[in-house]
């Protein structure tokens, strides 16, 4: 199993599907990205650990939510960003088990590779993600197709004569 750790915020600023509107504001872009992660984790068997910045945010504590076996979502505490939140905690796993950290920051994505993780733009995971979904709306596809329960599946061929003869007579 992966365990990905994503940059929230700069995902949310950088995925066009998640860009901000004025009604749903920063919670429904959040909402959003959560949904989706947790559909990819479900779908890559993936641990999925979302960070999102408080560091601007006084007296915030460090919160993390555990909303599936696979998905957690972390609010840094005030004054530490979610770099920072991330580089901790892949210099304590990064080299003992297989860890990526998508975010678009040079400068972290450096810093995440010297410290044994792989890493991933923003935009490049995106795309990653919607390849999955296309694959997820086929499989589910192919589902509907092959359970589909037609009545001649259920019945013995006498009847369905019948009944195919009953329907032609009209």
């Amino acid at each position: 199993m992966k365990i990905i750790f994503v940059d929230g915020y700069n995902v949310i600023n950088s995925w066009p599907n998640l860009k901000i509107d004025k009604e749903e504001g920063f919670e429904g872009a959040r909402q959003k990205l959560i949904r989706i992660m947790e559909n990819y984790g479900t779908y890559k068997n993936d641990k999925i650990i979302i960070v999102f910045d408080a560091h601007m945010v006084p007296g915030s504590i460090e919160k993390q939510e555990k909303i599936t076996k696979l998905l957690t979502i972390v609010f840094t505490k005030a004054g530490e960003t979610a770099d920072a939140f991330i580089e901790r905690e892949v210099d304590a796993i990064g080299r003992k088990y297989e860890v990526c950290v998508v975010t678009s920051d040079n400068l972290e994505q450096q810093t995440i590779f010297q410290r044994g993780a792989s890493r991933k733009s923003s935009p490049e995971f995106y795309k990653e993600v919607l390849m999955a979904e296309h694959k997820i709306k086929i499989e589910t596809e192919k589902n509907k197709i092959s359970h589909k329960n037609n009545l001649s599946d259920n019945i013995d061929y006498d009847t369905l004569a019948k009944l195919e003869a009953i329907r032609r007579s009209e």
